[in-house]
């Protein structure tokens, strides 16, 4: 592993507003920065009372503007909900105001149920063309074509790092075909990691942007002092996850003593299986637990995300892991 980075959805806690969400997250990027996290991702979602980051590049601007040092990125933009001209204009106005400092991750699912979807385009086309968008967006990063009729201005030269991202096996493919660098989605799809990290690796076609493979893989992340604190702050986002499944997306719940009252057990362990690739617990339990996934799965790098209703622990969180995650790269470099 060369590096740990930390994605951010800009959680709406309850009893919280998307003003006080977006200031949440600032903060979080400058303790980030501080802490050592080598990149700061944002995600596109919509239509979700507990998510502030719908409008990514404009929050990736604003992170980017509060730091100096740290990448900051989208993981990722929903690519078919938007032209890829839109999309170059605005990562290569981003890069051009934050030089070097800006990843740009692409998705090929909506981001939201399909009623939305529906009004993010109006015209959902029945073909997929997102190979195609991919190799669009790029060609309008890349440097000045000759005869070009459609430029993107800003992004023409800036050549943003484009990441596929993934749940599944068809993005695997698609990054190891285009040699792009790779990040899977196993934070809540855990199920084809491992399959979809050696088809990446095993068909890698070095491309001008990357000789060799480079992975990322997600993981949850909740630490505490103790395990049972951590235990306990957790179960805001195994609710959140559980009324999301069964059709009742919200702000994010205060953390619950028992869980189990309020979600039916099915779903529970639905929830659980979906957010098994993670760590929760004391520095000690997450390091053992980290350790373990890196090791199983050798990725190039690891992201951490995690959703705590308390800002002040969710910050202590992510400082604590930042501490662990130092300590297993200095390990792995012995």
């Amino acid at each position: 592993m060369k590096h740990f980075s930390l994605l951010d959805l800009s959680p709406v806690p309850e009893g919280g507003t998307a003003t006080e969400a977006l200031a949440n997250t600032v903060d979080l990027a400058r303790a980030a920065e501080t802490a050592g996290y080598h990149r700061y991702w944002l995600a596109e979602h919509h239509n979700m009372p507990g998510i502030a980051s719908a409008a990514t590049a404009v929050v990736i601007g604003h992170v980017a503007g509060a730091t100096s040092t740290m990448r900051v990125g989208a993981g990722g933009i929903m690519l078919p909900n938007h032209a890829p001209l839109i999309v170059a204009e605005q990562f290569g106005t981003l890069a051009t105001l934050y030089p070097d400092r800006i990843d740009l991750g692409l998705g090929r699912a909506p981001g939201t149920d399909m009623e939305t979807a529906r009004a993010l385009r109006r015209h959902i086309a029945p073909e997929d063309s997102f190979p195609q968008d991919v190799a669009e967006l790029i060609a309008y990063l890349g440097a000045a074509r000759d005869g070009a009729r459609v430029r993107a201005i800003p992004g023409e030269g800036t050549k943003v790092p484009v990441w596929i991202l993934g749940s599944s096996l068809y993005g695997a493919q698609l990054a190891a075909f285009l040699g792009l660098p790779y990040a899977f989605a196993s934070h809540f799809a855990p199920d084809m990691l491992a399959e979809a990290l050696s088809i990446y690796r095993s068909t890698f076609k070095p491309s001008a942007v990357l000789a060799e493979p480079y992975a990322m893989m997600a993981a949850g992340i909740c630490m505490a002092d103790t395990d049972e604190e951590a235990n306990y702050l957790r179960s805001s986002q195994r609710l959140a996850f559980a009324r999301l499944r069964s059709g009742r997306p919200g702000k994010l719940p205060r953390p619950t003593e028992d869980i189990e009252a309020e979600i039916p057990a099915p779903v529970l362990a639905q929830v659980d299986h979906a957010l098994s690739c993670s760590a929760t617990g004391s520095p000690a339990t997450v390091r053992d637990r980290l350790k373990e996934l890196i090791d199983c799965h050798r990725p190039d790098e690891l992201m951490v995300t995690g959703m705590i209703h308390d800002h002040a622990a969710r910050l202590r969180s992510f400082s604590l892991a930042a501490e662990v995650l130092k300590g297993l790269l200095v390990q792995e470099a012995a």
